[in-house]
């Protein structure tokens, strides 16, 4: 049995996001949590930590019999909504700066 977990308009890019996800992918709950924990990307390794938690969490209510059991079946990164900032620069123009959004869903499946 699948279980998933979701999360929105984080204000992380997703290249950045790509990156941690891709190193989980399909490892155990430990061993992600784990590498998450040590990883030097920080504030991306927080929020997927965080949504990993969300989806044991998820299974746990669904009754899923043991959380050790669990791994990283499939987890996805996509874009979303991108914020457009604008700075000023000389002879009065401006420069635009997009603030990339990321949505990520996670599902987590028992071996």
């Amino acid at each position: 049995m699948d279980v998933n977990a979701k999360v929105s308009f984080v204000r992380i890019t997703p290249r950045k996001m790509g990156l941690l996800a891709d190193e989980i992918r399909g490892k155990s709950i430990n061993d992600a949590l784990n590498y998450l924990r040590f990883s030097p990307r920080k504030r991306t390794a927080g929020v997927l930590s965080n949504l990993l938690k969300s989806a044991v969490a998820n299974a746990d209510q669904k009754g899923l019999s043991d959380p050790d059991k669990l791994f990283v079946k499939t987890i996805l990164v996509g874009q979303g909504p991108t914020l457009k900032r604008f700075r000023p620069r000389a002879k009065g123009s401006a420069f635009r700066i997009n603030k990339k959004t990321s949505h990520v869903s996670v599902v987590v499946g028992q071996r």
